[in-house]
């Protein structure tokens, strides 16, 4: 089993920028690739970025690329998301996701999920 607690979501106007964090805890999570979703009120859980477990490889979504920036540190089990010039439309839950066996921009490619942390870009 692996544990994942999302944190460093808040409130920030358009512009600005966040950092999201993500502690793992369990069996061999630094083994994982691991990820970030995002979800809006009524839309599907969207991808945002991937990144392998050794950090050599990474992924993101067309409405975020150039904009965020997703890294981890295995010596600390911390999956990061750095978010600048956030938009209105980033606004939603953003989930960190744990050892995929298939597309990484797939939800359904990932067995562990955290609990979220909410962002809400304000214009």
């Amino acid at each position: 089993q692996v544990q994942l607690v999302e944190s460093g979501g808040g409130l920030v106007q358009a512009g600005g920028s966040l950092r999201l964090s993500c502690a793992a805890s369990g069996r061999t999570s630094s083994a994982y690739s691991m990820a970030w979703f995002r979800q809006a009120p009524g839309k599907e859980r969207e991808f945002a970025a991937a990144i392998s477990w050794d950090g050599g490889s990474t992924a993101y979504g067309f409405s975020v690329k150039g904009r965020f920036t997703i890294s981890r540190d295995n010596t600390r089990n911390t999956l990061y998301l750095q978010m600048n010039n956030l938009k209105p439309e980033d606004t939603a839950i953003y989930y960190c996701a744990a050892h995929n066996s298939g597309a990484w921009s797939s939800p359904s490619s990932f067995r562990y999920w955290g609990q979220g942390t909410q962002v809400t870009v304000s214009s």
